[in-house]
């Protein structure tokens, strides 16, 4: 039990830049806090102590304003960043080395018994605001980026965004298999989300342009071909088409700001 403790304590120092003390730590973060009560509950849990366990959980989460039911199984070295507002539910099963922001919710969708509740593989970064919703699994080392709902199960190494979800990006997962290791500050990505990170709204809207642009192409072929014949064309004025792509406008923006 102390070991896992000073590994939840020890996890912070690699996530959290702000973090100035173990003391610091112990004192003033929520995240710990509720994972360290949870623990207590969940072991009350298991050994069919029911009211108890909810009860440890309700004050976890008056104290906390995290809430975890004392049934969810979490593993070594979990983070919660900030905290305030992330629900995890009943049968909700979190790996080693992840890391949650405020406002995510591992939630249900579904009233029936059984496993209805997410499944996190080790070293899963979700962002603030996200919903993964029903009894998925994300894959080892993927990102969910913040304010997204998901619904469907996302493969290893894979980065998520958007509502509902769209996988935007798949590599090969960036922590260590180690238990002893915590996942590299290099490559871990705060709040699944990183600058470079494509726009999968800007693509398709890019993907139209160009297809207008090819279809704007071919009549004006098929009009200057009726003109050869005899057969005049009605001309309308139609407005240009602006000369940036929709991501390169977001790029010109962002340089802006």
């Amino acid at each position: 039990m102390f070991d896992r403790i000073k590994e939840d304590i020890a996890c912070v120092f690699e996530r959290d830049p702000a973090a100035q003390s173990v003391f610091g730590v112990i004192t003033t973060y929520p995240g710990v806090h509720a994972v360290f009560l949870h623990r207590i509950s969940h072991a009350i849990w298991m050994g069919k102590f029911h009211w108890l366990a909810r009860f440890i959980a309700y004050i976890n989460r008056w104290l906390t304003g995290i809430e975890i039911h004392p049934g969810a199984q979490i593993g070594r070295r979990f983070f919660i960043d900030h905290g305030m507002g992330v629900v995890i539910g009943e049968t909700a099963v979190i790996g080693d080395d992840c890391t949650l922001y405020h406002g995510v919710t591992l939630g249900g969708t579904s009233w029936a018994k059984g496993k209805r509740h997410p499944t996190l593989k080790d070293g899963v970064v979700i962002g603030a605001g996200a919903k993964v919703l029903g009894p998925i699994e994300i894959g080892t080392g993927a990102r969910v980026g913040s304010n997204s709902v998901v619904i469907k199960s996302v493969p290893a190494g894979a980065t998520v965004v958007g509502i509902p979800g769209h996988i935007i990006g798949n590599t090969k997962p960036s922590f260590s298999s180690e238990h002893t290791k915590l996942p590299s500050q290099k490559n871990f990505d705060a709040y699944g989300t990183h600058a470079n990170m494509p726009d999968p709204i800007a693509h398709a809207i890019n993907n139209m342009i160009d297809h207008i642009q090819v279809l704007d192409t071919q009549i004006e072929t098929m009009k200057a071909a009726l003109n050869e014949h005899g057969i005049k064309c009605t001309e309308t004025s139609i407005t240009a088409l602006v000369g940036c792509e929709i991501a390169d406008c977001y790029k010109e923006s962002d340089s802006e700001l």
